[in-house]
């Protein structure tokens, strides 16, 4: 029995290690080519109202209560959320908007796990187009970095910022 759990043991304080040992800190970042100019496509991220024509939660979840306060748009907007397993439950609030430039939130998720990020988008004019950024970064936390052992978060979140700026190139290029 005692070389069973010296076993248990050993596993136990590797997994613990190979854990702590995972960075503390996160950034997904994708980005797209828009045939629109940087003023076209601003107000559809800078105005949270008009999110739902293009995030890719809304269409994961088109049942999820959204309450909005603070400003109409721009710094201070701010959405709730509430919807299913998969989209979870938050807020984000604008804390920067440079005109055609740059939008800064502060992400505060309830669930499906707590956690604060910071997201961005920023919009750079590129011969005849705009190049669309959108990334988000934060803190590791042990269970998250837990999850990460099992599911690539990159891949997971990256593939939903793709989709959603896929929605909004076709929303603002047409």
């Amino acid at each position: 029995m005692l070389p069973i759990l010296l076993a248990l043991a050993f596993i136990a304080i590797i997994f613990i290690i190979v854990i702590t040992g995972r960075p503390d800190e996160f950034t997904v970042t994708r980005a797209a080519s828009i045939a629109a100019p940087p003023e076209r496509i601003f107000p559809h991220v800078n105005d949270l109202h008009k999110w739902e024509a293009w995030s890719p939660w809304a269409k994961l979840d088109p049942n999820a209560k959204n309450t909005f306060s603070g400003a109409d748009a721009g710094a201070g907007a701010a959405m709730a959320w509430v919807g299913s397993k998969k989209v979870g439950a938050g807020q984000m609030t604008i804390t920067a908007s440079q005109p055609s430039g740059l939008i800064r939130f502060r992400l505060d998720f309830q669930k499906p796990m707590p956690a604060t990020n910071t997201a961005e988008f920023t919009f750079r004019p590129e011969g005849g187009q705009t190049v669309v950024t959108w990334s988000m970064a934060g803190k590791s936390c042990f269970m998250s970095k837990v999850f990460g052992l099992f599911m690539d978060f990159d891949k997971m979140c990256g593939c939903q910022f793709e989709k959603g700026l896929a929605s909004l190139k076709s929303l603002t290029e047409k």
